[in-house]
């Protein structure tokens, strides 16, 4: 049996600045997951970019794994709520195109908002301590669609399901291949970029 690292944080902040130093530090992970992604991610550097010592960190969070875990969390709450925003809109009047149209749009502002949204979300997928809120994501998303085509009278359960879970699919894939996108170019704008600079200090010969 798999011994699963702890994820919940040590304690939970009750003062604003205890929560802000929080807040700072997941704001912190997230910068980091995009630059360096979650196997490189330690809690050294992110104390180190936080700028407290590594034993306050500890206080907030046992390892990088509670930290990603509470990013992720709060992702997943940032997607509960374009969802309860989505079902307290006037569907019933929209094809189901538009329809698509509108949750692509809305959903698609949850994914594109979140820094370091790649490695995280391929924690969720593989890091075992993770995969819990993983499953959480999708069982949210696939539920509130389930009740949104179902005001929109597609009856049957079966196409409720298939419907829900396609578009679910399609927007997951839509937006991280942007993503992917993006991190690879900028990736390579930084490798040209050092290239350039080293380039810039070697002596001619």
């Amino acid at each position: 049996m798999t011994n699963l690292r702890k994820t919940s944080p040590r304690t939970q902040p009750v003062q604003r600045r205890a929560q802000e130093r929080r807040n700072q530090i997941l704001q912190v992970t997230a910068e980091l997951l995009e630059e360096v992604g979650q196997d490189d991610l330690t809690t050294i550097l992110v104390a180190k970019r936080a700028g407290v010592s590594v034993g306050t960190l500890y206080h907030y969070f046992p390892n990088k794994y509670a930290i990603m875990y509470a990013l992720a969390e709060q992702w997943v709450g940032e997607m509960d709520i374009a969802l309860q925003e989505l079902e307290a809109e006037a569907i019933e009047g929209l094809s189901l195109k538009r329809f698509v149209e509108r949750c692509i749009e809305r959903m698609r502002l949850v994914y594109v908002n979140q820094q370091g949204l790649l490695p995280l979300v391929q924690a969720m997928y593989g890091v075992p301590e993770l995969a819990e809120l993983d499953l959480i994501h999708d069982e949210l998303i696939i539920a509130s669609m389930a009740r949104m085509f179902e005001r929109m009278d597609i009856s049957s359960d079966t196409q409720i399901r298939a419907h829900s879970t396609a578009l679910h699919v399609s927007i997951v894939k839509s937006v991280v291949n942007i993503i992917s996108v993006v991190m690879t170019l900028t990736s390579l704008f930084k490798s040209i970029r050092f290239a350039c600079l080293v380039h810039k200090d070697t002596p001619l010969r």
